[in-house]
């Protein structure tokens, strides 16, 4: 992130000042504050600073409910640093969610074939139950998460990740 922040005049009206001091929806923006505080002055209106929004980070569904219990707690720095171990790296990372927002990354998802077969593929009809279909159809498959294929005990099976945003 750029620490370089811009300055504009903006009048009292809402109205930004261009660069022939006329005011309107146009804002003349410089680096230089100094030049901004003078034309303040001389033709009315108060500098306004621009900032650079950071970026929000993007973390996995369990660092997100690290930060989540980081801002409901009385000392966040401490609560974070509690539930990173001793990774400094996911430390910072988590610090910066903090600090800046943050969005929870989607998970991917895949179709998993059986093995041995042509054409057969595992889907779920309950929390508990996986059964096999033969569609021609891949909307019908099922559409499983790598924590699943591990439940499940899918890990050796052929899989081809989901790529339409239906979910």
């Amino acid at each position: 992130m750029s620490e370089e922040k811009l300055y504009a005049v903006k009048n009292d009206e809402g109205q930004w000042a261009d660069p022939g001091y006329t005011f309107g929806s146009g804002a003349w923006v410089t680096p230089d504050k100094a030049e901004r505080e003078e034309d303040a002055k001389h033709h009315g209106g108060h500098v306004v600073t621009f900032v650079e929004e950071p970026e929000k980070v993007v973390l996995s569904k369990e660092q997100a409910k690290i930060v989540e219990g980081a801002n409901k707690s009385q000392f966040p720095a401490s609560y974070i640093s509690d539930h990173t171990g001793s990774s400094y790296c996911l430390e910072k990372l988590l610090m910066d969610a903090y600090a800046n927002g943050y969005t929870v990354a989607k998970e991917k998802k895949y179709n998993v074939k059986v093995p041995h077969t042509k054409e057969v593929w595992y889907y779920k009809s309950s929390d508990t139950d996986l059964l096999t279909i033969c569609p021609a159809d891949k909307e019908l498959r099922g559409k499983f998460t790598e924590s699943e294929i591990e439940h499940y005990g899918l890990q050796d099976c052929e899989k081809e990740e989901v790529t339409d945003d239906a979910d």
